[in-house]
């Protein structure tokens, strides 16, 4: 087959079917809902790094998965080739936060529904889901999560420091206890109303205590 007869077959008329209008108001609807979503990740996000990369690559998926499938939905025959193409696909990106997996399938199903043609349906959705997301993140919680990390030479001193702990805070929960040659070492979530963490000091003054360190605690413990 010569290049002749490429251009003399149907590829290119089915190619040329798609509207260019329809294509532009897709993609300027799908570059105003990722950067709202890119907006709502930044407002919500609760991590240890904020990462501008991550935020801007969900306005990145948002637009090519609403090109693909525009693709797809103007041609059968692509839409099977398609299927077969991404099947290859692999993504070795590590999620480092749980709710970032929640941010990408967002993404990916305003691109999804943009794509075909469902834009009322991506606006009223994202919206909701962004206004729940907002909602969440100003709750106000009764008392304040942190880790507590207290060295202790002998367990008189540990004793003294968590009757000392339990007169000090709401509720605690010892949540790990390591104890070498040097000492003991008390890892200890605790809850408190008062922003006030004066009483780490008095921990610090008990006789056997050579160390206390207090942490914030995102509800992620490591062991």
């Amino acid at each position: 087959m010569s290049f002749g007869d490429i251009f003399k077959s149907s590829f290119l008329e089915s190619v040329t079917e798609f509207s260019a209008v329809d294509v532009m108001i897709g993609m300027v609807f799908a570059l105003i809902i990722g950067l709202f979503i890119m907006l709502i990740y930044k407002k919500s996000f609760s991590g240890v790094m904020y990462s501008r990369g991550f935020a801007m690559s969900l306005v990145g998926l948002s637009l090519v998965t609403t090109l693909v499938i525009m693709a797809v939905t103007s041609n059968v025959v692509l839409s099977l080739g398609m299927v077969g193409a991404l099947s290859i696909v692999r993504f070795r990106a590590a999620i480092k936060e749980p709710m970032e997996i929640v941010f990408l399938f967002w993404s990916l199903a305003v691109g999804i529904v943009i794509g075909a043609g469902m834009i009322p349906l991506a606006v009223i959705g994202s919206l909701i889901i962004g206004l729940i997301f907002i909602l969440f993140v100003n709750l106000k919680i009764s008392h304040t999560p942190y880790i507590l990390v207290v060295n202790c030479a002998d367990e008189n001193a540990e004793k003294s420091a968590m009757e000392l702990i339990e007169k000090s805070v709401g509720k605690y929960v010892v949540k790990s206890k390591t104890v070498n040659d040097s000492g003991i070492e008390l890892t200890v979530e605790i809850r408190i109303k008062d922003p006030a963490t004066g009483f780490v000091n008095s921990i610090k003054e008990v006789a056997g205590v050579s160390s206390a360190t207090l942490v914030t605690y995102n509800g992620d413990y490591m062991s």
